[in-house]
């Protein structure tokens, strides 16, 4: 690339990234909610087919195999939006095609490599699951790279800032062609067990992944035209597989109560908790919607030395996040009997585990995007360090009260450590990168 080349390219970026990063916000939001309708009334639908033993069954695969799937791209998808964007804005286009190929074969081999050793314990050790868990584990292994590749995917389509590529085909697509599976399995006649629930997952995933895959290559070809490969695998891997820690631990975050709840309660109790943790979602939604539309955007700011870009981006996202969570979250509470009375009769003990779980992401929200500035600007390791601990946190608050609380206990543990994770995050993102995020504060430099 020549030197009045590179001059105009590097502004061309910075006008995108100003470009209405509330307005692609709100997009990846009211995506992620139409998805989330799909899979809730997916929830509802199983729950109400298979009965709360077998629904919890499926609940705990189903966490299981989000968690590792989600994992299993080792921190590359992620790193897309980090490494990308500012090698683009660089002009080194042949290091962005070495990434995204990279990425792309690193991610399918290590999933494939997990998905086989779990195929293999079924085989030799079946022993280690209970009989009921055994299928649908089996079809689970199938399904974990499926969701690994398309993962990377996201990443990919998120670091062109093409969101409705990144997030229509795992969040809208994959859920509504879940619920589609699901209806016609009923109707021909299978059996309402997890398994058959576990397949039409699989049919989903192989669908919308390939689906795309298809529309990224094409689009890829024609913003990023063919040309050489160049690799940096010590920086590349050095900088996403502790983002890779800081993945397991969001989704350990996610799951740590259904998991700690799987081993000290029944599958119904567990399928109860489960489907209130469903609509929580919903809340959980604002934070991945206002960091879809970001993470990259600090990526390409940082390596074209805007600060006082990166001091909007961050003062913009902490407040609006924070005003959209605590919005929604009033919205999904006044809307819990109702939302909880559609997975069956005897749910009215969930709206206080709802309630508890609600106040503790929009508390959390008050403190801003210092896990992005982390991620995206250098400190990962930290933030992995702080996710991690804090993970444990929740898991042994999760131990200390399920006992005696029962499930209303786990819910407290992730609300707590939910919130002390946001403040120390934030901490952590001042005093490295001078840039403070709560929102009483958000973008103020030092």
């Amino acid at each position: 690339m020549t030197a009045t080349a590179l001059p105009a390219l590097v502004f061309s970026r910075l006008h995108a990234l100003r470009a209405g990063p509330a307005r692609t916000a709100l997009t990846v939001f009211a995506i992620r909610v139409g998805s989330a309708g799909f899979a809730y009334g997916t929830q509802v639908l199983a729950a109400r087919l298979m009965g709360w033993d077998a629904y919890g069954v499926f609940a705990s695969v189903w966490v299981w195999t989000a968690m590792l799937g989600h994992t299993l791209t080792l921190g590359l998808s992620q790193g897309a939006c980090r490494f990308v964007p500012g090698d683009q804005a660089r002009g080194d286009l042949d290091l962005a095609r070495g990434y995204i190929r990279a990425g792309a074969l690193v991610t399918s081999g290590a999933a494939l490599a997990v998905a086989g050793l779990g195929a293999a314990l079924l085989v030799l050790e079946p022993g280690l699951f209970a009989p009921d868990y055994r299928a649908p584990i089996a079809v689970a292994a199938c399904v974990m790279p499926l969701f690994a590749l398309q993962d990377f995917l996201e990443g990919v389509a998120r670091s062109q800032n093409w969101l409705g590529l990144a997030i229509a085909p795992p969040y809208l697509l994959r859920q509504t062609l879940l619920m589609a599976c699901m209806v016609g399995a009923v109707l021909a006649g299978a059996p309402p067990r997890a398994e058959v629930a576990m397949g039409c997952m699989l049919v989903a995933a192989a669908i919308a992944t390939a689906l795309q895959a298809g529309l990224l290559a094409a689009r890829l070809r024609v913003d990023l035209p063919p040309g050489p490969h160049r690799y940096h695998w010590r920086t590349w891997l050095g900088t996403s597989l502790p983002i890779a820690g800081i993945d397991l631990s969001n989704a350990g975050f996610t799951f740590v109560d259904v998991i700690v709840l799987g081993a000290l309660v029944s599958p119904a109790e567990l399928g109860l908790y489960f489907a209130a943790t469903r609509i929580q979602q919903f809340v959980v939604f604002v934070h991945f919607a206002a960091s879809a539309a970001t993470l990259q955007r600090y990526s390409a700011a940082q390596a074209a030395a805007d600060r006082p870009l990166l001091a909007d981006l961050v003062r913009r996202q902490g407040r609006l996040t924070a005003a959209a969570t605590m919005l929604v979250g009033c919205a999904i509470l006044a809307a819990s009997p109702l939302l909880l009375a559609m997975f069956g009769p005897g749910l009215g003990s969930s709206v206080p585990i709802l309630c508890v779980l609600v106040a503790g992401s929009v508390a959390a929200s008050l403190f801003g995007p210092g896990e992005d500035l982390l991620t995206m600007l250098g400190g990962e390791r930290l933030c992995a360090g702080i996710t991690a601990g804090m993970l444990l946190a929740a898991a042994a608050l999760c131990l200390a009260l399920v006992p005696s609380l029962g499930t209303l206990g786990a819910a407290l543990a992730v609300a707590v450590a939910t919130v002390l994770r946001a403040l120390l995050l934030a901490r952590a993102a001042g005093q490295l990168h001078g840039l403070t995020t709560p929102i009483w504060s958000a973008g103020a430099t030092r």
